[in-house]
């Protein structure tokens, strides 16, 4: 006999106001150590420790070992989605500082979600693939036209091989802070990769947001007409 999924245990799991924290620096799909997770959650590195390990045990993170350290990470995509689903349902945390201001601003400009791109930034170069007939929206995912086709593999990106990944090509992904989609899914991950490779962005140290280089400026410009 199947029983109900056991929603609590997952609920409880996330609720936990410091677990729900080192989530969220996790939720930029890097990959930290126990001592940066327990900074960000603003608790000792042993209570970070337990935490962590009741994360693992419900299987939303996992780690890996090198020598005497431990390192931690989402355990998939599908955590990450759960937890971003869950962002455009809750209140915004309130700021209290011009620092926690100019995070937040940087983290709704442009910010890793897992593996692909979200923000303003995200949202906005969803918008122009679609704009340009290069992503054809088919709710909840997107279909690569023959146009697109032919521009991604101009760009680098070998679609072929992204097909042949059990993960599926192209979803869509609302985006908590501007109440849009953008592309998720293989594609967006490998538009994300190949974003940082070009220099485009650059990854703000301990955080989620992303910075658009002068470059990026530049290039994002020219290609889409976009500003940032």
């Amino acid at each position: 006999m199947i029983a109900d999924p056991d929603f609590s245990s997952i609920a409880t799991l996330i609720a936990d106001p410091s677990r729900a924290a080192m989530l969220a620096a996790l939720l930029g799909g890097q990959t930290l150590p126990a001592t940066e997770l327990a900074h960000c959650a603003q608790i000792s590195p042993q209570t970070a420790s337990t935490h962590l390990n009741k994360l693992v045990a419900g299987h939303l993170v996992t780690v890996k070992r090198q020598g005497r350290h431990r390192y931690y990470c989402l355990a998939s995509s599908e955590v990450a989605t759960v937890l971003e689903t869950l962002a455009t349902l809750a209140p915004a945390s309130p700021v209290r500082s011009f620092q926690q201001s100019q995070h937040a601003q940087a983290i709704r400009q442009a910010r890793t979600c897992y593996d692909h791109l979200a923000g303003q930034l995200g949202v906005e170069l969803t918008r122009q693939l679609v704009s340009r007939n290069l992503l054809n929206p088919i709710e909840p995912a997107y279909q690569v036209t023959a146009q697109g086709e032919q521009w991604f593999n101009e760009l680098g990106i070998d679609l072929k091989l992204l097909r042949q990944k059990r993960r599926a090509l192209a979803c869509q992904c609302l985006d908590w802070s501007e109440r849009h989609y953008h592309l998720a899914g293989a594609l967006g991950a490998a538009l994300q990769s190949r974003w940082f490779e070009l220099a485009w962005i650059q990854r703000i140290p301990a955080s989620r947001a992303v910075r658009i280089t002068e470059v990026g400026r530049v290039e994002f410009f020219k290609m889409f007409g976009i500003r940032f």
